[in-house]
This record gives C-alpha cells, structure tokens and sequence, in this order.
C-alpha cells in the first residue's frame, strides 16, 4: 500500500486527511518539521502533503532541508494564504504542487492520485532504464533485484549531498561497499576515503583513533598522532559498526559532528576539518537508544538519511550473479584457468539461506577455489551445510509434488544425517552416537532400519 504522510499542526487537519485517504493509502501524521523529516527519513512516504505555516519552523524550512539532504519525495504545500507568491516559492523549493485550505476534497483527491501514479511511472522507467542498461552493478556492490535497485538509486540521490548517511544491516552485507559508492560517486571522490572500525578497536583508545592525541597527552604518547577525523580531511570518514562506540566517547563524537572541529586527546588547540561522516550498525540504533547504550542526540546526527541493505536469503535472484563474481575474483586471485559451477553445486549455492550473508559466499567459493584444481566445481567441493541445503530441498520438491510423502522424506532424511554422522566419526559407532545425541544402541537400530551397513573399522 502506498504511503502518505500529514505533516499539519491542527489535529483536525491531520484527521480529517487520515479518514479522507485510510482506505487508499497508509497515512502517516507529523505535528512539526522535525517530526516530519524524521518521518521521511525511516518510514519513507511516497508523498507528503506538508501545511506551510506550523509553530516554530515552517514547511519552507522543511523543504529546504529536504531539498539539503537530497530527498527527492513528492511533497503537495498546504497553505490558508489565496496569494500565490508563496506557492510559487514552494515549489522553486522543490514541491510539485499547492492546495489551498479549505480542501476541495474530490480535486485533493484527485491530485494525490495523479502525483502518485506519476510517480509510479518515473519508478517504471527508471527500472526499465536500468535493465536497458543491464546496470547490475554500482561502484562494487553487484545486485539485480528490486530491493538492490533501491539501494542503487539511494546512493546515487545522497552521493552528492552533505547529509550523514547510516548504512544499516546484518554482518557481511556490504555496508563499506555501500560507503566506498557514496564516496566515489560525490564529489569528494579525489579525497581519501578512511574507515574506521568501531568494534575493533579497544574503548579505551578509540578517542586517540578518531580525534588523535599531544606528545604527552597519557603514558605511551612519545609523539603528536593524528586521527581518522583529520587523515580523512577533504574525504569520506566511514564510521563501521558505530553501534559499539563507547558511550564516553559519544558526547565528544557528537560536538565534533556539530561544530565541525574538535581537540586532540590533551590538547587544548581546535582542529577543524571537512570531512562527510557515513556510519553503519549491524544494531537496532533505535532500541540501543532505549536501552541508554547510545545517546538520541547523537543517534539524530548520524541518521539524516538511512540505507537499509537486505541480507541475502531476501534477495535471493542476486545470488547467481554473486557466484559468478566471486568465483572470477578467485581464480583470478589463485593465478588459475577460469572454472565454473557443475548444475548441482549452483543448485545448492541458491538453495542456501547464507547466514554470513555476502561475506560466507565469498569465502565458501574462495575455500572450494583453493581446494581443486578441475575446472568444474562440483557439489563435493562446497562446505557440508551448503552441499546439504541442496538435498533439503530436492526432499521438499519430492514432497510438494508428490513423488514421496512425509514418512518417506523424514526416513530418506534421518538416513542421510546418520551417514554423514558415521563418516564424520571415521564410523566409530559410539562417537557417531554422542554427535547425534543417541545411545549406541539407539543408533545400531536405527542404522539397521535404514540398512546402514557398519564399515569395518567401526569400534
């Protein structure tokens, strides 16, 4: 469903518009800009109807900070005022259209529906444009599907804005590949580009990592050092896993953000710097925020605009283009002929879930690269659990499709953990037994009705 979201002061407003849009659209309410750019950062609308005139800041003042950050939403003004001068200045701000208050409600109507399919129709050709292109690629990052797409065309919105981007998702799912993009593709691509992982580094030495220290500044300090913040002047510093950033250390990380300048670790001097800050968590930032493990303020800072990077197991028609890649890095890496994936060993690559995500396929193709030397890399020539995943699933089709029944897929199955148990321990029958949490005597009669016959260095 798509999304709307109200940004007006009045309840009134804000209830009336939920109730006149609720059974089109999911309907969002802001009360105040900050709200409403909060909005727009995490729940992405796919239009805004924004009241111009609200307490405090305005919705020029929201325009102009979405027009800042890169944030290309379609956004309707609401405004009291018959005079169009203020319309016109709107959309000079980047809005697409002007109501006036009291709403014609069919026309408002009308004009929502017509902005959104607009919309959906730029989406279309921009995709179109993208498999005309067979664009499977941005910078590093290498993706086909939908999902990926989005990430593509975010980077491509915030490359050149100044805004702090937070690149979120689970381990190995490219994050730094997503920064390195950004960075390449704005124009501080000719400065460094310096990344920093939070996680790896000891807290009690993460302030002198980032901000440097003074010839004295603690015991081991023999000479001035300095810090990421300044090695990355002119560039990107990339902030990995800022999740873990010691608490002590935030307040500091913080002011700098704001002020654009810090101290040394025991200096007194300021040091300015122009450097975009980009920041990845593999954490919900927002439940560490309520759990006191990671300031709010901070939390607002660094989280201007937000790129969500799918796991793996969600995107799955990217996997056979992942293979392909990392299967040519590694031969080419290894010195060897180009080899490629027998029917079955490509089968279970996309049969697996991929916990590790892009950094365990990686790694699984680069170990079977490293341990054959033939051409075709076959099912045997994966790791266990990913061969494995391969039967899971030709037992599930068997299933669906009739060709066996559930007794007969347990069976097959139990049988084929019991071999692979047998194996592991050399067929020793007893520590077979101990891996599958069984008695020997449970494990014989189970081997003999699935007519396992004991090797015969079994003890």
């Amino acid at each position: 469903m798509r999304r709307l979201l109200v940004v007006d002061d009045e309840m009134g407003v804000q209830e009336s518009l939920r109730m006149l849009f609720k059974d089109q659209y999911d309907v969002l309410v802001a009360s105040g800009v900050e709200e409403a750019l909060e909005r727009v950062a995490h729940d992405s609308p796919d239009l805004v109807l924004l009241d111009l005139v609200m307490p405090g800041r305005s919705g020029m003042d929201c325009l102009k900070e979405l027009q800042t950050q890169g944030n290309r939403v379609p956004v309707v003004v609401l405004t009291a005022t018959q005079t169009v001068t203020t319309a016109v200045d709107a959309m000079k701000l980047g809005a697409v259209d002007y109501v006036t208050k009291p709403f014609d409600i069919d026309a408002l109507s009308l004009k929502v529906r017509r902005l959104l399919e607009r919309s959906d129709l730029e989406d279309e050709v921009a995709r179109l444009r993208d498999e005309v292109d067979g664009r499977n690629r941005l910078g590093q990052i290498i993706g086909r599907s939908e999902k990926m797409r989005t990430v593509f065309r975010t980077v491509e919105r915030v490359a050149d804005s100044r805004s702090s981007v937070l690149i979120a998702g689970e381990s190995g799912t490219g994050k730094e590949l997503v920064a390195r993009a950004i960075h390449e593709l704005g124009p501080r691509s000719a400065g460094p580009f310096v990344a920093v992982n939070c996680a790896a580094i000891p807290h009690s030495l993460i302030e002198s990592e980032l901000f440097g220290h003074e010839r004295g500044a603690f015991t081991d300090a023999r000479d001035q050092r300095i810090g990421k913040f300044e090695l990355a002047n002119g560039g990107t510093l990339f902030l990995d896993e800022i999740g873990e950033l010691a608490p002590a250390v935030q307040p500091k990380l913080l002011r700098a953000l704001q002020e654009r300048r810090f101290e040394r670790v025991g200096g007194t001097e300021a040091v300015e710097f122009d450097t975009r800050v980009l920041s990845a968590t593999n954490r919900d930032l927002e439940k560490e925020v309520e759990g006191g493990g990671f300031r709010l303020d901070l939390f607002y800072r660094i989280n201007v605009v937000t790129i969500q990077i799918p796991p793996l197991r969600e995107r799955r028609e990217d996997i056979s283009l992942l293979c392909a890649a990392a299967l040519e890095r590694a031969c080419r890496e290894a010195g060897r002929t180009p080899a490629e994936f027998s029917g079955e060993a490509q089968r279970a690559l996309e049969h697996y879930p991929w916990p590790g995500n892009v950094r365990e396929l990686e790694n699984a193709i680069e170990r079977a690269v490293a341990l054959t030397d033939s051409p075709l890399l076959s099912l045997q020539d994966l790791p266990e659990s990913i061969a494995r995943s391969d039967r899971v699933e030709q037992l599930r089709a068997d299933l669906w499709s009739g060709r066996s029944n559930l007794s007969q897929a347990v069976g097959e199955f139990e049988r084929e953990l019991l071999e692979e148990a047998l194996a592991e321990a050399d067929w020793n029958q007893t520590r077979a037994a101990e891996r599958l949490g069984l008695t020997r005597r449970v494990l014989k009669l189970k081997m003999d009705r699935h007519g396992i016959e004991a090797q015969s260095n079994t003890s």
